[in-house]
């Protein structure tokens, strides 16, 4: 049974840097003969210092040497010494944002090469996923619902990945696992990275002989040997997705995975990326092996990278902070922010977009919700009014288990609660609240337009009746049928009263659809304070909130078919808001952790 790699001997709680992560090995960088997409040639590595080393490690008389990484042994972890390999890359950790930034690219591109990216697209088999997963998530009357995409950075060895650094072990694994979730407003998103060496329990997974594991739990399992289970050299992604919503109890919608063979050609295709370092970065932090300082590669401060020095940045572990992979994903986190910031300052240009989306889209595979292009271009588009600011970065809490790590009860549940519930990190409601969609089912047939009045007129019922369907926003049990008894004494006509998706509402507010803004008004002056907000659904709606809940004394007796809506998650723990990182955030802030720089 595959399990994960042993941690790097230079960086393990043993020497003295807490954290996990590979040997970061040798240099990036192939032959440089070969390409990736059409965004720009492979880099080649750089002469002296760390491609001496690699020379060195890969004598004639076969691969070898300290840090190099073993294949995998009976326990499940890599051997320290033996056959050495090339030692580890971890470029692979950033791929996972790459794709977050390449679905919003490929959305720009023009029909004339739609047919040149479907032909780069891979499917995963769904077949291997468990058949106890969580619910999904709900939509609203216009089919808006929040939306759970999984980005799994492979390592995988296959397809050139080898002379970028995916060594030369069989299998792949995942060493970069990022949950994104993009609200039911599709105006805010949250990622959260799952650290590779976190403890976990991986549920049964489908093998590719068809066979399925036993449940796997204990203090050697780590969540990213989930994606090699079965040693496949693509990983075993329907694993990791299993792993994932075991975890969390949060359904996942959509997987992709991407090797890093396409990076260098990506950064170079947005013309570089600006990043920020606290202190110069030399050749012997990039490849501890060589037992010396070596050259300059990156100085300390504001600069912009790409291909190779791009590389070199996102795999960067030692010679900054405590040398664990905490900091590092605290890097990449600030890379990916400021490529997707780089990107949409130049528009959706398509010199930009036609090497970029190609590249990242040879470098993809994909659920078959997403397989085509139609599909991701259609997913790109709903992400496009996402602000930088409320796109937010974070990692679950945790603490260390000797070199691994445990994530922290009942803190991180209170984080999965939150994204389950719609809820944004400054404890917004972010359900169902698009600016073209109610937060709640519309009543089901629309009335003529009422003459326009330019103020609230007395609460009563026009001519013709006014249909409203009542919605309790609120965990007060009675709260709709209270304000739907008041809409009959006003001659109003109440079309139904239900709970509202959302419970977490604060300001009662009254939807309503073309034609009816003026019967709106007159319905809003039974709730002193409510908003009024327009809908391309038809009809009137009345989506109670709490300032509703406290003007009638915060209780009443339940309506025939209202249930009890849900409590409201509990507020998110300082561990995890004061830690997280908005896109639009200082690029030089929050790019290390522990001592040491």
């Amino acid at each position: 049974m595959a399990r994960p790699r042993s941690e790097d001997p230079t960086g393990s709680a043993g020497s003295g840097a807490p954290g996990s992560g590979s040997a970061d090995g040798a240099a990036a960088g192939g032959s440089g003969t070969g390409t990736a997409g059409a965004g720009g040639s492979i880099p080649a590595p750089r002469a002296g210092g760390r491609a001496e080393a690699r020379r060195a490690a890969q004598g004639k008389g076969g691969r070898g040497g300290p840090g190099g990484d073993g294949g995998a042994n009976g326990s499940g972890h890599r051997k320290a010494g033996g056959r050495g390999k090339k030692p580890e890359r971890s470029i692979k950790k950033i791929v996972g944002w790459t794709a977050v930034g390449a679905l919003v690219l490929i959305a720009g591109t023009g029909g004339a090469i739609y047919l040149k990216l479907s032909g780069n697209i891979k499917t995963i088999d769904s077949d291997g996923l468990s058949k106890d997963r969580p619910p999904e998530s709900a939509a609203d009357a216009n089919g808006n619902k929040p939306v759970n995409i999984l980005l799994i950075g492979s390592d995988s060895r296959g397809a050139g990945n080898s002379d970028l650094g995916g060594g030369d072990a069989e299998g792949a694994r995942s060493d970069t696992t990022i949950l994104l979730h993009v609200y039911a407003d599709h105006k805010n998103a949250i990622g959260v990275s799952i650290p590779r060496n976190t403890l976990v329990t991986i549920p049964p997974c489908k093998l590719p002989n068809g066979k399925w594991t036993k449940e796997q739990k204990g203090k050697d399992i780590l969540f990213n040997s989930a994606f090699a289970q079965g040693d496949a050299a693509e990983g075993n992604a329907a694993c990791t997705q299993n792993t994932v919503e075991k975890l969390t109890g949060i359904r996942v919608d959509h997987t992709l995975v991407v090797d890093f063979s396409g990076f260098a050609a990506m950064t170079k295709a947005v013309g570089g990326v600006e990043v920020c370092l606290p202190k110069v970065i030399y050749e012997g932090d990039i490849n501890p092996n060589l037992q010396k300082r070596g050259a300059q590669v990156l100085p300390a401060g504001r600069q912009k990278v790409e291909g190779q020095k791009a590389l070199d940045y996102v795999r960067l572990r030692h010679g900054i902070g405590d040398g664990s992979d905490i900091g590092r994903m605290k890097r990449q986190q600030a890379f990916m922010s400021s490529m997707i910031s780089t990107v949409k300052k130049k528009g959706l240009e398509p010199t930009t977009l036609l090497p970029l989306a190609d590249a990242a889209t040879k470098s993809l595979r994909v659920d078959e919700g997403l397989n085509s292009v139609d599909k991701l271009m259609s997913f790109a588009l709903s992400l496009k009014n996402i602000d930088l600011h409320d796109l937010k970065f974070v990692t679950p809490p945790w603490r260390f288990s000797d070199a691994n790590l445990d994530l922290v009860k009942p803190d991180v549940d209170r984080l999965w609660e939150a994204i389950k519930a719609d809820r944004t990190l400054d404890g917004k409601d972010a359900t169902g609240e698009q600016p073209d969609a109610p937060a709640a089912p519309a009543a089901p047939a629309a009335t003529p337009e009422a003459p326009p009045t330019t103020t609230a007129p007395p609460a009563r019922a026009a001519a013709a009746p006014i249909r409203v369907a009542v919605y309790n926003g609120t965990t007060v049990n009675g709260l709709g049928a209270k304000a739907g008894e008041a809409l009959k004494a006003a001659q109003f006509t109440v079309t139904g009263v239900n709970q509202a998706k959302s419970t977490n509402k604060l300001t009662t507010t009254v939807e309503y659809g073309a034609g009816q803004k003026a019967n709106a008004e007159k319905v809003a002056a039974l709730f002193p304070g409510a908003t009024l907000t327009s809908t391309t659904a038809a009809g009137i709606s009345v989506v109670l909130g709490k300032d509703y809940a406290d003007a009638n004394g915060g209780a009443g007796t339940a309506a025939p078919g209202t249930p009890a809506g849900p409590a409201a998650p509990a507020p998110l723990p300082s561990s995890v808001t004061e830690e997280a990182r908005s896109a639009d955030d200082d690029i030089c802030a929050n790019t290390s952790y522990g001592s040491g720089g």
